[in-house]
């Protein structure tokens, strides 16, 4: 009986993850956040919106983790093209899905 409870669980936690849009590169876990960012982009009817962020540190501290959580749970995505953990800048790029817009939280951790 706890097998199944147990493999109830995952399998619950897989399809969660498989649905997830969120980005999550690094870790946040006993990091100080260092700058947050509401993206937002308004819906045009049969367009994708494109947002880029770009976050460079004056201090040159490394970059130890980014995480971008679509708030409205779209199936938008978000992507790290330039940067990120182990750097000292980030360039995150925003895609829509068709028709809809942008809504993320941005956060990133030294």
């Amino acid at each position: 009986m706890k097998f199944a409870a147990v493999l109830f669980v995952v399998l619950v936690a897989v399809i969660c993850l498989g649905q997830c849009k969120d980005l999550i590169t690094g870790t946040s876990f006993n990091n100080r956040l260092i700058w947050q960012q509401k993206v937002e982009y308004n819906a045009i009817p049969l367009k994708k919106r494109v947002k880029e962020v770009f976050y460079s540190d004056a201090g040159q501290q490394t970059i130890k983790g980014v995480i971008a959580r679509d708030l409205d749970h779209t199936e938008g995505s978000a992507s790290i093209t330039a940067g990120g953990p182990g750097n000292s800048y980030v360039n995150v790029r925003f895609k829509s899905e068709r028709g809809s817009g942008l809504n993320y939280q941005l956060e990133i951790y030294v």
